[in-house]
């Protein structure tokens, strides 16, 4: 997997090099499909890599969403004690800490500490679900989290944004439609097809042909590297002092935050599955919304940071997924899955 990252990573700098995409102002993906369903897009190079975005963000999700059974999200939403630390971590902790880091490491700059600053302020509600499916983390708690955080973060995001940015401009309804694309219809798409997978399969054999769903988790997020480091991963050749300014204040956030929320769930006798589902969802941050937020309401070099951070927290959120399952049997007692048993799951890392 490691390999195949950095293949796509390559893939995509080459691409944005050789069609010159790489100072590309990047539409919304939700006004990138507004447009197309009103006739109006322009599909040139640059306006296509956006769309990939969107398409490679729906088959990493919609693969984790077909294992999610309506018995599992009742059960789901009687953990009290893991929701608690999730919403205190993301709304807590996450933007105030997010904050000090900008202040600390970009005080010289206040474009980029803005970006810095919005790109903490949400969590994330789409992508989380993935690293915790990979982890082999209890994809059902993790979709409850989500759905929580895509609340909370339409009613708190302007509050903390006027509380740590100051007086910003922007309408709440671009979260809103954003929690409805990269969650809502992967979540109707993989519940329809897992009801109907059952229904004429039987649960045995759907799982077993779940194996193919789950190779589009890997083409999902191979695509979508390649889209993001098309767009901008040729910064870190040619402006490789942007994307160091980034990412040590966000390699800092998302290891204590993510080691903080996995321990902490040990310590409270959670499950290794629902502690990776903690970790995750306290962690991730929806750089969606905030390169929305930064085009909408801020300067191109303020969405230039914006857009760098998932450049930098994809593959940090993959290191993770390979820690957690490193440190399973020393933190809860419970060994590895052994590669090639039944009970291996077909997504491997």
């Amino acid at each position: 997997m490691p390999v195949f990252v950095g293949v796509a990573m390559l893939a995509g700098i080459g691409i944005g090099k050789a069609g010159g995409i790489s100072d590309y102002r990047l539409t919304p993906p939700i006004e990138a499909i507004e447009s197309i369903f009103l006739g109006g897009y322009d599909f040139n190079m640059g306006n296509s890599l956006a769309l990939g975005v969107v398409i490679g963000l729906f088959l990493m999700i919609y693969p984790a969403m077909t294992n999610v059974r309506l018995e599992d999200l009742g059960k789901a939403f009687r953990s009290g004690r893991q929701l608690a630390v999730v919403v205190a971590m993301n709304f807590a902790v996450a933007p105030f800490f997010m904050f000090v880091l900008a202040k600390l490491f970009l005080a010289s700059d206040h474009e980029f500490q803005t970006g810095l600053i919005l790109y903490g302020i949400a969590p994330c509600i789409a992508m989380v679900i993935v690293f915790t499916h990979l982890a082999r983390g209890n994809t059902s708690l993790a979709l409850v989290f989500v759905a929580f955080n895509s609340v909370l973060q339409m009613l708190l995001i302007p509050v903390y944004a006027r509380l740590l940015l100051g007086d910003v401009d922007f309408s709440t309804l671009v979260v809103g439609k954003s929690v409805m694309l990269y969650l809502g219809l992967p979540l109707v798409l993989g519940f329809i097809t897992r009801r109907v997978g059952v229904a004429k399969l039987g649960e045995e054999r759907f799982e077993e042909g779940r194996v193919y769903l789950n190779a589009l988790t890997i083409v999902g997020l191979l695509l979508t590297l390649v889209v993001m480091f098309g767009l901008k991963g040729d910064l870190i050749l040619e402006r490789p002092e942007i994307v160091l300014k980034m990412a040590v204040p966000m390699v800092i956030f998302f290891a204590v935050m993510f080691f903080a929320a996995y321990r902490l769930g040990a310590l409270l006798k959670f499950s290794y599955e629902d502690s990776v589902a903690v970790a995750f969802n306290s962690t991730g941050r929806d750089f969606e919304i905030a390169i929305a937020v930064a085009i909408t309401a801020f300067s191109p070099t303020v969405a230039l940071a914006t857009v760098v951070g998932p450049l930098i927290e994809v593959p940090v959120m993959l290191s993770l997924v390979w820690a957690a399952q490193r440190s399973r049997a020393r933190l809860f007692g419970v060994e590895r899955v052994p590669t090639g048993s039944p009970a291996a799951d077909s997504v491997r890392l």
